[in-house]
């Protein structure tokens, strides 16, 4: 059966990133299709024999945007495993990654008024009403304080899942620099014992054998997973019956570091009977990272 992935969200979000992987990993990639021919467009591929397609679809396209949920919803009853990806990152990095790329934002000619160009805030901000309905009911990834190479391994692994079930993904932060956008439920370990006090533990992360052996040893910490682990058991088969398809649980320390990458880590163990399962630190390196 033929796979498709729609890639969508703000521009400057990463999309162009995620397409690229995708097209390196096997699938027929086109990017900047109008929405009204999103169905055609499977269903021809469908036709030809494809097994795998992606498709980005944003503002760059004529103004048919609001009819893409529909179109999504039809393709899925339709009977075609169709995952949607919306890329997401708050106002400072777009306008830094703007800055950096000197490029202009695609809404800037649609919304110029007597002569006048918009300002790059108030471009986001139209762009941001215009995707509301999208970045509601789909699978949203936060790619503030992402690298490239962090995004494309959370693509990778979230392509990979099976959609038979929620995709419950652990995700530990750092509070210093704030809550990931991405999150469901939000958890805050910085009241368990700090690693960061030991010179011989501080440049160690929590993944680490050093520091779990060292977190480990205090019951707090063994508490304090039990009880979000009770929770997220408890509560997760409601979550599924909401017909959602994702559920992010971020766990947040002070550098997202020590505290919640060894949290987040033994969530995941907790919990290694879900599938699809994903394991994500947002201020860490991947583990394998895609080059």
């Amino acid at each position: 059966m033929l796979k498709v992935v729609l890639i969508t969200g703000i521009s400057g979000s990463g999309k162009s990133v995620a397409l690229r992987l995708l097209e390196d990993t096997g699938y027929t990639c086109v990017d900047n299709l109008p929405a009204r021919f999103l169905a055609e467009f499977v269903e021809r591929s469908a036709q030809q024999g494809l097994e795998r397609l992606a498709v980005a679809i944003d503002v760059r396209g004529s103004g048919d945007l609001d009819t893409l949920p529909d179109v999504i919803r039809k393709l899925r009853e339709d009977g075609y495993a169709l995952r949607v990806i919306f890329l997401n990152a708050n106002d400072h990095t777009l306008m830094q990654r703007y800055s950096e790329s000197r490029r202009r934002h695609p809404l800037t000619d649609r919304l110029r008024q007597d002569g006048r160009s918009p300002s790059l805030e108030e471009c986001i901000a139209v762009e941001r009403e215009l995707t509301a309905s999208l970045r509601e009911q789909e699978h949203v990834i936060d790619t503030s304080d992402v690298t490239p190479g962090q995004l494309r391994a959370w693509v990778r692994d979230l392509v990979q899942a099976d959609r038979a079930s929620v995709v419950l993904t652990f995700e530990s932060f750092a509070y210093k620099r704030g809550v990931p956008g991405d999150a469901d439920l939000v958890f805050d370990v910085r009241c368990l014992p700090n690693p960061h006090y030991d010179p011989e533990l501080r440049p160690m992360t929590g993944r680490d054998e050093p520091v779990a052996k060292w977190l480990a040893q205090f019951g707090s910490v063994e508490n304090m997973i039990d009880d979000i682990a009770s929770f997220v058991r408890r509560w997760l088969p409601l979550y599924m019956q909401d017909t959602r398809n994702y559920l992010t649980v971020a766990i947040g320390c002070t550098g997202g570091q020590h505290r919640s990458v060894y949290v987040t880590e033994q969530l995941a163990l907790r919990f290694a009977d879900h599938a699809p399962l994903l394991v994500r630190h947002r201020n860490q390196p991947p583990i394998n990272p895609v080059q």
